[in-house]
């Protein structure tokens, strides 16, 4: 069996260190599995996730030109599809928002419920970025010039 990159082999956990665990493959080889490729998860002590003698499913991610070998215990399990990215709310997690349909006003203000953006024309979307845009460089310059202790000569 040619170990080549991208393979996925079967080899046994020979040593662990605080960095990662070296497996045994066929052909009387070696590589190492770093830290951050046990598990998809965050890894703080690799022994939670590995004990020496186990047998495991090792993916070749790299065989540098000294001839050593990485390995990923992460990348040689299925995938699980992924989640959409979510963004962390006042009430909780809520789906990403496109720029134009966030709200920008403080709150307490009275504000135009926003336009549907698959009905509005690009002159229309160019407008709520440009307005939006223009709001939050004002915000910046604002809170900017407080920190300084500066004020702008008109």
């Amino acid at each position: 069996m040619d170990l080549a990159v991208g393979a996925i082999v079967e080899g046994k956990v020979t040593g662990i260190t605080k960095f990662g665990a070296f497996v045994a493959l066929p052909e009387g080889k070696s590589g190492m599995v770093h830290i951050s490729e046990v598990a998809s998860t965050f890894v703080n002590d690799i022994k939670d996730f590995l004990q020496e003698g186990q047998q495991v499913k090792v993916k070749i991610i790299n065989i540098d030109q000294a001839g050593r070998i990485n390995l990923s215990i992460k990348k040689a399990q299925p995938q699980e599809p992924r989640q959409p990215r979510q963004e962390r709310r006042e009430g909780g997690f809520a789906p990403r928002q496109p720029r134009f349909q966030r709200s920008s006003a403080p709150r307490g203000r009275v504000q135009q419920a926003p336009k549907d953006p698959s009905t509005m024309s690009f002159e229309d979307k160019l407008k709520a970025f440009m307005s939006d845009s223009e709001s939050r460089q004002a915000d910046v310059r604002h809170a900017t010039d407080r920190k300084n202790g500066s004020r702008r000569r008109r």
